[in-house]
């Protein structure tokens, strides 16, 4: 007989106040998640771009400031909707997949910012060089699946300058400025799903609606 939702403890805790996730490993269910990024075009146009390709788990400690992130990316994984961009971002101009085909973002602490958000400072590796990042994250809720699984949801941004990463190409503008901002806004929309004996990951057996 399978499980049915309303036999499915709940995802989420009390804890200060607000909710937080029961301690347990997650899984990144890639396919209800979106690794993004956007950067100026011409000093005046944002161009968003993403991953298609990523994993990474969350470890949920009982004690949510001693939880820890770990995500890889696959470099050549990179879209933003016009090959000829993509082609020249995977190439040694930027993030040159050939020598560094995956990044990587492994947590070093985790901070309660107050009223469900939380600060996730970690180490960014890109192109083969690791930088400390902090993410400004927000615990988005929890919820059982029509499967009987239990999935929590996070949010999270960052803003990095893509030259501490030694990805500086870039080609000046005749009126000024230069055509690639050096800025760069990370963008995470995650949902991961609780690790629990017999159960099936998100997003592969039992579909990905």
């Amino acid at each position: 007989m399978s499980t049915t939702p309303a036999a499915v403890p709940a995802p989420t805790r009390p804890y200060r106040g607000g909710q937080v996730p029961v301690a347990g490993t997650y899984q990144l269910d890639t396919a209800h998640t979106t690794v993004e990024f956007v950067a100026r075009h011409l000093m005046i146009t944002k161009v968003r771009g993403r991953f298609a390709q990523f994993g990474g788990s969350v470890q949920v400690a009982e004690v949510p400031e001693e939880s820890s992130v770990e995500v890889t990316i696959d470099a050549a994984s990179v879209d933003t909707n016009q090959d000829q961009r993509d082609a020249h971002l995977r190439s040694a101009d930027f993030l040159d997949v050939e020598h560094h085909p995956t990044l990587r973002f492994t947590s070093t602490g985790v901070a309660d910012a107050g009223d469900g958000h939380w600060q996730v400072a970690g180490d960014l590796t890109v192109r083969g060089t690791t930088r400390p990042v902090v993410l400004e994250a927000a615990f988005e809720g929890g919820s059982v699946t029509p499967w009987g699984s239990r999935a929590v949801a996070f949010s999270a941004w960052t803003e990095i300058d893509r030259e501490d990463w030694g990805l500086t190409y870039n080609q000046a503008l005749e009126a000024g400025g230069v055509l690639v901002g050096k800025k760069v806004r990370i963008e995470l929309n995650v949902e991961a799903v609780l690790e629990e004996a017999g159960a099936e990951e998100a997003g592969t057996e039992r579909g990905a609606a």
